[in-house]
């Protein structure tokens, strides 16, 4: 946990933006973490919170069972940011009045400033704001001003600077806002008074502290995929412990085309303590039979941790097991009561057993992927590493949709290392954020030569995005897709049809499973 820097603390209502308010802040090089609304704030008394940012939200006040906090929240003497729904909370709580807007606003609005003090400061006159609102504020609380309007709305931001309270009726984080982050950074460096010292190397420095506090002269076994997140975590770890971590690489018989062997030999390089296993055939055994997606990712969780802690009783010693969770992974297995739904538990989050032998390390925790990428830079790791497409703990698994079976297995694996090797071979894999094959429950008719067929279809997927929690379909050439389909339906027996998803996150989610 990283618990030295000051922070922002975001609340979270519920908005589809919470995590892209985050990512804003952190760019800034400011940390800030996301909170259910309603979490406990006596978990976060030792923690230097400098501010808070309670984010927007689907709710309406009007109704009872609307998300709310007590109206001694306000009473802090730290500065608070509320972002639509926030602003709402905040003026309902302290004494104001809202009610339904004759006129809602969604999306673009042209924004007038009347105050360029605070947290305006440096802004122009007007610009445009990406608004979101279904009821407006009609009564100020006592010691607020309105500091900004829009055509149709009087009170589109506010401010009480005696207190350090504000409140925008549109969303800064969103690019569509011109001069969202303008705003936020007067909030964080001019109202929050912070530094912007969140720094790669102080989160490396940090990291390597709170590692060597926690595991003391123990030995530490993390699970290793060869993916981003947990070769950097094994770097982390080697520079924090060195020997002491032992980095268990598992063939679970769902890993892409020789990437047992490949990886074995790229981690090799890197001085890591590596320990190969193949326990593909456990795996699969425990697999058969099993279409649910949920179920799926708590055997693979379960069995990781069945061969992890025999391979600790093997190696002797060991009391943690590290793993590369990363924030994303975090918020998208918590449910937030209410607000933030479960979307699906990750296998090094939701996955695990509940009772295990081994204490849980994860030094990635609190940071987003490009945040990692930046990390294995700064540690060293190769780009072979650091360019690779994300892959899921589950494998391909989740990318089977029904029933899992070595047959399946590598006939998808086959799928893949086509258009992985296409994708390359053109010169575009690096500009995509991640990229695979889907292996479809369903058969079609297709004629091959003469004979009629009944095959497989497959589909493939790519994806441009910064840190997978929002993501667009990649607009690769059609030509590219179509010399690749030939080539798959060529030489992969057992499909005859491929297609292209074209879906974005949300509100598909990346993986199809």
């Amino acid at each position: 946990m990283i618990t030295s820097h000051d922070m922002i603390l975001i609340l979270d209502f519920g908005s589809q933006y919470t995590q892209l308010i985050a990512r804003r802040i952190r760019e800034a090089h400011v940390y800030c973490e996301i909170a259910p609304f309603n979490v406990d704030l006596s978990t976060y008394a030792d923690r230097n919170i400098a501010g808070f940012i309670l984010s927007g939200g689907p709710a309406s006040l009007a109704d009872p069972d609307a998300p709310r906090l007590d109206r001694s929240f306000f009473d802090t003497d730290k500065p608070i940011l509320g972002v639509c729904y926030g602003m709402q909370l905040m003026i309902d709580r302290l004494g104001g009045r809202l009610e339904a807007s004759a006129s809602r606003e969604y999306g673009l609005s042209h924004f007038r400033v009347r105050s360029t003090n605070g947290i305006f400061k440096g802004m122009q006159d007007s610009s445009r704001v990406w608004m979101s609102h279904g009821d407006s504020v009609v009564d100020l609380a006592d010691g607020f001003e309105v500091i900004g309007s829009t055509d149709d709305l009087n009170v589109a931001a506010i401010a009480n600077d005696q207190r350090r309270l504000y409140g925008l009726q549109f969303h800064p984080e969103v690019h569509h806002t011109d001069e969202g982050k303008k705003i936020l950074h007067n909030f964080l460096f001019d109202i929050c008074g912070l530094k912007g010292d969140w720094t790669t190397e102080s989160v490396i420095d940090e990291s390597v502290k709170a590692i060597r506090e926690k595991v003391g002269d123990n030995d530490v076994l993390l699970g290793i995929s060869g993916g981003v997140d947990s070769s950097v975590a094994a770097m982390l770890l080697t520079r924090a412990i060195g020997s002491k971590l032992h980095a268990v690489f598992v063939n679970n018989g769902l890993l892409r085309k020789n990437e047992f062997t490949d990886v074995s030999a790229l981690l090799g390089t890197l001085g890591i303590n590596l320990h190969p296993v193949d326990a593909s055939r456990l795996f699969l055994d425990r697999l058969a039979g099993v279409e649910d997606p949920e179920k799926k990712r708590k055997i693979i969780g379960a069995t990781f941790i069945d061969v992890f802690e025999e391979q600790a009783d093997k190696i002797g010693r060991i009391e943690f097991l590290a793993q590369g969770t990363l924030y994303p992974d975090v918020i998208e297995s918590v449910s937030f009561k209410g607000p933030a739904a479960t979307i699906k538990s990750h296998h090094n989050v939701g996955g695990l057993k509940d009772r295990m032998k081994l204490t849980l390390v994860e030094p990635l925790r609190e940071l987003f992927k490009d945040e990692v990428r930046e990390m294995g830079r700064a540690l060293g790791l190769p780009h072979e590493f650091l360019g690779r497409h994300p892959f899921p703990g589950p494998g391909l698994a989740v990318r089977i949709l029904g029933d899992v079976t070595q047959e399946r297995c590598d006939l998808l694996r086959e799928v893949d290392a086509i258009f992985i090797d296409g994708l390359r071979r053109h010169g575009i894999y690096d500009e995509i954020w991640q990229a695979f094959a889907v292996l479809l429950p369903v058969k079609a008719v297709g004629v091959m030569g003469d004979a009629r067929t009944y095959e497989n279809v497959v589909a493939l997927r790519a994806v441009t995005s910064v840190d997978g929690m929002t993501a667009d379909w990649a607009r690769i050439d059609p030509d590219i897709l179509a010399e690749l389909s030939n080539k798959i339906i060529r030489n992969v027996t057992g499909v005859n049809r491929v297609t292209y998803d074209i879906s974005s996150k949300p509100p598909a989610t990346i993986e199809w499973e």
